[in-house]
């Protein structure tokens, strides 16, 4: 890793006075942005990559991030995580309604009630999605407040 890559990040007055602020605020502040303050003031001080993340203990990939963002978007982008961007979602509204009714039907032969794992397994065996895990449906349960392990939670027609 070069080892001057940072050479031209300089703090202005005002962003060093900022820093000494944030750091003695009083609010809680989070590991995570005490370990960034403390690396550009390290780098302000024209410390190396690797000098600044084995005093901060961080990776130098890290030290580099942070010295990067303060470059290309100031202090507040290098204080800021990146967006992260939204999973998708593993189940469309039309794989959502179809557990929903498989949960609201009677249980498989030899089943006295539906569990997560029953219905995960259901779930699979029909087609309705591919794979798919317990917590996704678990999710879906109780987004629709459905609890098919209890027995007066499940509307059953003819019950």
């Amino acid at each position: 890793m070069d080892q001057t890559r940072f050479r031209g990040l300089k703090l202005t007055n005002a962003e060093r006075q900022r820093l000494r602020e944030m750091q003695s605020g009083g609010k809680a502040m989070t590991a995570r942005l005490w370990r960034r303050i403390r690396v550009l003031e390290l780098l302000d001080e024209k410390l190396s990559v690797r000098a600044t993340a084995r005093a901060v203990g961080q990776y130098p990939r890290e030290v580099s991030r942070v010295g990067k963002r303060y470059l290309a978007g100031g202090l507040t982008r290098a204080l800021s995580d990146d967006p992260r961007p939204k999973p998708e979602r593993k189940l469309d509204s039309y794989q959502e309604a179809a557990i929903v009714a498989l949960v609201c039907g009677p249980p498989p032969v030899g089943r006295a009630r539906w569990t997560v794992r029953l219905v995960a397994e259901q779930v699979r065996r029909r087609g309705i999605a591919d794979e798919i895990g317990r917590e996704s449906i678990r999710v879906v349960l109780a987004r629709h407040e459905l609890k098919p392990w209890r027995e007066k939670n499940v509307v059953r027609p003819g019950h």
